[in-house]
């Protein structure tokens, strides 16, 4: 998906008017910082800041610390052995009991407002990530769109079955899994639930491949959700459902050799999964 990076902003609000929990919270901007270390140690904020911005590293570590310490009061503490696993922006760790490993990865994410759009700590495709670099993800916000369609499709509803497959057949190609779920998620708002049912497999399939090779040739695919105000499912941030369409094919229409190149794998794509419905028949 495209890249958008930011910068997380942290203010002090005074807290001193807001219903207080038992045995009360100093209030960081009307009590004064000695008083603050003494009662409670080093702020939060100076432990996942680094001067007025959230800190994805610092914020990992603390996450680490807490997650040690809630897992010893945990009833699967007692079965499993848990390791922590280094890692700079997310929370990594391995659950193992006898020959049973699981290997857990969280990242971690800011909430745009009320919105299913969010700031992630997964780091940008930049050789070098600033720590208080936030990435912008439509994971959540993709997730829902899927759950909220299946929801509502019929018995018999095959659209993720279209997707898996045709993800297939990418492999070893120069287009992204990214780019098919967008065609996918396209059509998906476009095409009557009723018309994916497993009785109008091929003809989706053949939708899928039509629209794609229109992309091709126009060079361009719009990001699902950039500029988009016609998702009822999913919740975005105005901002967002103004912004101009991202153009996912973007760098095709700077490079005549890129867009000649992915016209001709297209057609193998087309090929190889011609030959695999006709294998599955």
């Amino acid at each position: 998906m495209p890249e958008r990076n930011f910068r997380i902003r942290v203010e002090l609000v005074c807290t001193c008017k807001t219903e207080q929990p038992v045995g009360g919270m100093l209030c960081f901007i009307h009590h004064e910082e000695e008083e603050q270390r003494r009662n409670l140690g080093p702020s939060l904020l100076q432990t996942v800041c680094t001067g007025s911005y959230l800190d994805v590293q610092k914020t990992a570590c603390r996450f680490h610390q807490l997650v040690k310490a809630c897992w010893l009061v945990l009833p699967h503490s007692r079965r499993w052995r848990l390791t922590m696993l280094p890692c700079d922006r997310s929370c990594k760790f391995k659950m193992a009991r006898a020959e049973e490993e699981i290997i857990i990865e969280i990242m971690l994410g800011v909430q745009q407002g009320d919105s299913d759009i969010f700031m992630s700590s997964q780091a940008s495709e930049a050789l070098f990530t600033p720590s208080t670099t936030w990435t912008l993800s439509c994971a959540v916000a993709e997730a829902k769109f899927f759950e909220r369609r299946a929801r509502r499709a019929p018995d018999g509803s095959f659209h993720l079955r279209c997707l898996q497959l045709c993800a297939r057949v990418l492999v070893g190609t120069c287009f992204s899994e990214y780019a098919l779920k967008t065609v996918v998620m396209h059509l998906l708002n476009t095409t009557p639930l009723s018309g994916w049912h497993r009785t109008h497999f091929l003809l989706r399939l053949d939708d899928i491949m039509r629209y794609l090779r229109h992309c091709l040739e126009e060079k361009r695919l719009d990001h699902f959700f950039f500029g988009n105000e016609k998702i009822p499912e999913v919740v975005l941030p105005p901002a967002l459902q103004r912004a101009e369409p991202f153009n996912l094919f973007q760098h095709l229409a700077q490079d005549p050799d890129a867009q000649a190149q992915a016209m001709r794998e297209f057609t193998d794509m087309q090929d190889r999964l011609t030959r695999m419905l006709a294998n599955d028949n």
